[in-house]
């Protein structure tokens, strides 16, 4: 995220542009519209900066470190299967678990059981580790005890 703040006047210039959802100081959330447009015109060949204006955003106010950093995370999220649509609304919280089916609740509790059994597995482990420390510190101090 870009360290430049936006002023209140700059904040509702960006809210009158259509390819932003929402404007605040520290940062904007484009809409996915925009997000697919900016990836066909990148891919045809056009600089990150030139979309921007052609899309009506004053790029002295964005900033190139705030372009650069769109330009990157879009291009990432365009290799996903769901492509460059925001996910935040879809994954929020916990997983649901009203409505599953019985083969899906079934799913859910392999799984976790499979996780306690690692989780299991790990704390035997360090509990292990732990008593073969004491046990080497015990006989440290035996051996140097029986020298003397």
């Amino acid at each position: 995220m870009s360290e430049k703040k936006f002023t209140q006047e700059e904040i509702e210039e960006l809210q009158k542009n259509p390819y932003v959802r929402k404007a605040s100081e520290k940062s904007i959330t484009y809409t996915d519209e925009f997000k697919e447009y900016f990836r066909l015109e990148y891919e045809a060949g056009k600089k990150p900066v030139e979309i921007f204006r052609t899309a009506g955003f004053d790029t002295g106010v964005l900033g190139r470190s705030r372009i650069k950093s769109f330009r990157h995370g879009n291009k990432i999220k365009a290799a996903r299967p769901e492509g460059t649509r925001d996910l935040r609304a879809e994954r929020n919280g916990r997983p649901k678990t009203k409505g599953l089916t019985p083969k899906e609740q079934i799913q859910r509790l392999k799984q976790k059981v499979k996780y306690l059994e690692q989780e299991n597995m790990f704390l035997k482990k360090i509990e292990s580790a732990g008593r073969k420390a004491e046990r080497k510190q015990a006989l440290k101090k035996n051996t140097k005890s029986s020298k003397k």
